[in-house]
């Protein structure tokens, strides 16, 4: 076996779903369209390995690193080689050039970060690597009226449309929270300034797939006190942003909407549990709801782990991790 390493070419992509066929998770699928020529807007460089054989050069393996916008304090890295090559040090001699292509990056940020799923030759590469899980995340389906509707008021209807609001995804405030609540749980991997403007491209607008967002908003008196006018809106505590709305055929079971949810992180953890908890109450009443859990959201989880551990939610597919040096 003689194999060569060169920079990636236009026709790789082809060459090398061939030799290596379907992804082997989800992960791969999603990372091997970040195997791309090398370029500087912005910075990457992508390898490939090619087993040479009787004078002819067939791709077996490839690598990338590239910055990210988001999260930029590390880059992410994902190899990929042909299961008949493994074993032989096309992994480890593509992950040693990558880093010595990451000392050059002109953000000055040399670490790497990627995604694996538990038992995976790419868990076990990447733990051989040096590589530590930082965050681990999950994918959770909580099943209708798995948790009491919440009361607010004196329970008539215009107390609750006080509390609980339809708000348009281009809203300043919604963003301003949802910013600063996805910055407080990525504390682990800080994302970096996060514009007003950048988190309605990230999550709001109609490229995103934002559907519509619903928010739940304090008590006008504990918001705002006396003397103020009643029109005044209490804070926003929580927030719903829909992303697919869930469909059910006829005698099916309904498919879950895809949803991120989270609250104001300035609010105390009971505060936060407590509001997270009423929000979804009301978008998982009449049909299921799909939920991105990080160990690092620490109201949502303390939300989730009992319905879980009642059968009134349930993980889909298999948890992730981000592994980093």
């Amino acid at each position: 076996m003689a194999i060569e390493y060169r920079e990636w070419r236009d026709g790789d992509d082809l060459a090398l779903l061939e030799i290596w066929g379907d992804p082997e998770t989800v992960q791969a699928g999603q990372f091997r369209g970040t195997l791309a020529p090398s370029g500087n807007a912005p910075w990457r460089r992508c390898i490939v390995a090619e087993d040479v054989v009787d004078g002819v050069a067939i791709p077996v393996a490839a690598g990338v690193v590239h910055e990210a916008s988001l999260h930029p304090e590390r880059l992410w890295a994902y190899i990929e080689v042909a299961r008949d090559h493994r074993r032989e040090g096309v992994g480890s001699t593509l992950l040693t050039m990558l880093r010595h292509e990451a000392k050059a990056a002109p953000s000055g940020v040399s670490k790497l970060r990627c995604k694996v799923e538990p038992g995976t030759p790419g868990a076990a590469f990447a733990a051989q690597a040096g590589l530590t899980p930082i965050q681990r995340s999950q994918l959770i389906v909580v099943e209708p009226a798995a948790l009491k509707l919440p009361v607010f008021g004196d329970g008539s209807e215009e107390a609750a449309s006080e509390r609980v609001e339809d708000l348009a995804t281009g809203s300043v405030e919604l963003s301003d929270v949802v910013g600063r609540y996805y910055t407080a749980v990525h504390d682990w991997d800080s994302p970096g300034d996060l514009a007003v403007s950048t988190v309605q491209r990230l999550f709001l607008d109609d490229l995103s797939g934002a559907h519509g967002a619903i928010v739940l908003r304090a008590p006008k008196a504990s918001a705002f006190g006396a003397g103020v006018p009643a029109s005044r809106k209490g804070k926003l505590l929580a927030f719903a942003i829909s992303y697919a709305q869930g469909t059910a055929e006829p005698g099916q079971p309904a498919q879950p909407s895809d949803v991120f949810l989270g609250h104001d992180p300035q609010l105390a953890p009971d505060e936060a549990q407590a509001a997270v908890r009423d929000l979804l109450a009301l978008i998982a009443y009449q049909y299921p709801v799909l939920l991105e859990l990080d160990d690092s959201m620490t109201a949502l989880r303390a939300v989730v782990e009992p319905l879980l551990e009642s059968g009134k939610a349930r993980r889909q597919g298999v948890e992730t991790f981000v592994v980093s040096d």
